[in-house]
């Protein structure tokens, strides 16, 4: 635990007057901007987390379309929020992450504190927020977050794992991996998870065998599970980063006349409902979205009312949910 600073330590750290010093650590608001943003991380480096202005107001960041899964997720922290007697404001869709939001927050006016999806702003930026005394807490986390930074996600790896180890029951053993970005922690994660399932029965990983790609859509999966399709000796089954990149390869297995899962077995990731409506529908790992944004809410007021965290990384059990889309390996004869 580290030493409060003291508003002294804190002017002389900044060469500002003492005055203006507690009025920034005690919330006033005739502080210019730039000023307030400076004495506020010279406490968070001194170790003083000055107290935040209790609002029942929470800033929701969600920089991506609200689609079937952020959807999900957004809906549940604003439902939980509401039982909380808190109101949410919300910053969505991909023009949010071209804007500076996370550096003005501390200074903003009414709001409470923040709830921040699959944030794309790096760590430093998160742990200049954390010093300054606001609370916040992370929804699936882009980057590994700081250790006393709250942060809920899914068992990515362990989901993973169940999927691919499904496979391999199946008698499957060259299985095309269509993975995400590679500088998302969850792609590292569900990554890890299936070439654990496959050292489980002595496969090792063959890069040839793996495509990542620049964002997780069906036209991205449809054109990595081609590449992987048109290899002299393709994989019998291919999984997918999530359903939409599942969804791109059922395109890209149809265009060249191949069955699933007769021919060839394809599985997705997140269970949303594009993987109900696919032909065959998609054997995939059910992320609990809903109560990732439920536990949101729950560790966000814990932060409120400065509770002592036994955890402040949660992670939420996954389910393996197997469909008509993998079936057994296709065992192929010598060719000529």
């Amino acid at each position: 635990m580290r030493q409060r600073a003291t508003v002294r330590q804190v002017a002389e750290e900044t060469g500002l007057s003492i005055a203006t010093v507690s009025r920034v650590l005690n919330g006033q608001d005739n502080v210019a901007p730039r000023t307030r943003e400076v004495v506020l991380e010279a406490a968070g480096r001194l170790g003083r987390r000055p107290p935040h202005r209790r609002s029942p107001v929470i800033y929701v960041r969600c920089p991506y379309v609200l689609s079937d899964y952020f959807g999900l997720i957004v809906s549940s922290i604003a439902e939980a929020a509401a039982t909380q007697r808190l109101e949410v404001l919300l910053n969505a869709g991909e023009s949010a992450q071209r804007t500076d939001a996370l550096r003005g927050l501390p200074a903003r006016s009414g709001v409470g504190g923040a709830i921040l999806i699959l944030p794309p702003e790096p760590a430093d930026d998160l742990v200049r927020l954390r010093d300054s005394g606001f609370p916040f807490v992370v929804v699936d986390p882009r980057t590994t977050p700081p250790r006393d930074i709250a942060a809920v996600s899914a068992a990515h790896f362990t989901g993973a794992r169940a999927l691919m180890s499904h496979l391999v029951t199946l008698g499957h053993r060259r299985v095309g991996i269509i993975a995400g970005p590679r500088d998302w922690l969850v792609t590292d994660a569900r990554t890890a998870g299936h070439l654990a399932a496959l050292a489980d029965v002595g496969v090792l990983p063959t890069p040839d065998l793996m495509r990542h790609v620049p964002e997780p859509t069906v036209d991205h999966g449809h054109r990595a599970a081609g590449e992987l399709l048109d290899r002299p000796d393709p994989p019998t089954a291919l999984v997918g980063f999530n359903d939409k990149m599942a969804v791109g390869a059922l395109r890209a297995a149809a265009e060249r006349g191949l069955r699933v899962p007769d021919d060839l077995s394809i599985a997705g990731f997140d269970d949303i409902d594009l993987s109900r409506a696919t032909h065959p529908q998609l054997t995939t790992v059910r992320q609990p979205l809903a109560e990732m944004g439920r536990m949101a809410v729950t560790l966000y007021t814990r932060l409120l009312d400065q509770h002592e965290h036994e955890a402040l990384h949660v992670e939420l059990a996954t389910e393996l949910i197997v469909r008509s889309s993998t079936g057994p390996a296709v065992v192929r004869g010598p060719v000529g």
